[in-house]
Protein backbone atom coordinates (compact mmCIF):
# COMPACT_ATOMS: atom_id res chain seq x y z
CA UNK A 1 0.00 0.00 0.00
CA UNK A 2 2.84 2.41 0.77
CA UNK A 3 4.61 1.68 -2.53
CA UNK A 4 1.39 1.91 -4.53
CA UNK A 5 0.68 5.46 -3.44
CA UNK A 6 2.32 8.57 -4.78
CA UNK A 7 5.59 9.34 -3.12
CA UNK A 8 8.40 11.82 -3.55
CA UNK A 9 9.88 9.75 -6.38
CA UNK A 10 6.91 10.15 -8.75
CA UNK A 11 6.28 13.88 -8.84
CA UNK A 12 2.91 13.17 -10.46
CA UNK A 13 4.38 13.30 -13.97
CA UNK A 14 5.96 10.00 -14.88
CA UNK A 15 9.29 8.31 -14.31
CA UNK A 16 11.37 11.49 -14.33
CA UNK A 17 15.03 11.33 -15.25
CA UNK A 18 15.83 7.76 -14.26
CA UNK A 19 15.53 6.32 -17.83
CA UNK A 20 18.04 8.90 -19.11
CA UNK A 21 20.83 7.91 -16.74
CA UNK A 22 21.41 4.38 -18.15
CA UNK A 23 21.25 5.74 -21.70
CA UNK A 24 23.80 8.45 -20.93
CA UNK A 25 26.05 5.92 -19.22
CA UNK A 26 25.85 3.58 -22.20
CA UNK A 27 26.46 6.42 -24.65
CA UNK A 28 29.50 7.50 -22.66
CA UNK A 29 31.06 4.03 -22.87
CA UNK A 30 30.13 3.66 -26.53
CA UNK A 31 31.87 6.93 -27.39
CA UNK A 32 34.88 6.15 -25.20
CA UNK A 33 35.45 2.66 -26.59
CA UNK A 34 34.61 3.67 -30.13
CA UNK A 35 37.01 6.60 -30.00
CA UNK A 36 39.75 4.44 -28.55
CA UNK A 37 39.22 1.82 -31.24
CA UNK A 38 39.31 4.44 -33.96
CA UNK A 39 42.57 5.94 -32.64
CA UNK A 40 44.12 2.48 -32.38
CA UNK A 41 43.06 1.70 -35.97
CA UNK A 42 44.48 4.99 -37.26
CA UNK A 43 47.75 4.56 -35.39
CA UNK A 44 48.39 1.03 -36.62
CA UNK A 45 47.40 1.79 -40.21
CA UNK A 46 49.30 5.05 -40.69
CA UNK A 47 52.97 3.89 -40.89
CA UNK A 48 52.26 1.39 -43.66
CA UNK A 49 50.67 4.12 -45.75
CA UNK A 50 53.58 6.47 -45.08
CA UNK A 51 56.06 3.82 -46.17
CA UNK A 52 54.16 3.19 -49.40
CA UNK A 53 54.06 6.93 -50.19
CA UNK A 54 57.79 7.12 -49.54
CA UNK A 55 58.39 4.12 -51.81
CA UNK A 56 56.31 5.76 -54.56
CA UNK A 57 58.33 8.97 -54.30
CA UNK A 58 61.54 6.94 -54.56
CA UNK A 59 60.21 5.02 -57.56
CA UNK A 60 59.28 8.27 -59.34
CA UNK A 61 62.79 9.62 -58.73
CA UNK A 62 61.70 12.49 -56.49
CA UNK A 63 64.15 11.42 -53.77
CA UNK A 64 67.45 9.56 -53.98
CA UNK A 65 68.33 6.28 -52.27
CA UNK A 66 70.11 7.92 -49.32
CA UNK A 67 67.14 10.16 -48.51
CA UNK A 68 64.77 7.21 -48.95
CA UNK A 69 66.69 5.09 -46.44
CA UNK A 70 66.97 7.97 -43.95
CA UNK A 71 63.25 8.70 -44.04
CA UNK A 72 62.38 5.02 -43.89
CA UNK A 73 64.52 4.62 -40.77
CA UNK A 74 62.74 7.58 -39.17
CA UNK A 75 59.33 6.08 -39.99
CA UNK A 76 60.23 2.71 -38.54
CA UNK A 77 61.69 4.10 -35.32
Amino acid sequence: MILAGHGPWHHEGGPGWWPVIPLAFGLFWLLLLGGGGYLFWRRTKSPAKAESVLAERYARGEIDEEEYRERLAVLRS
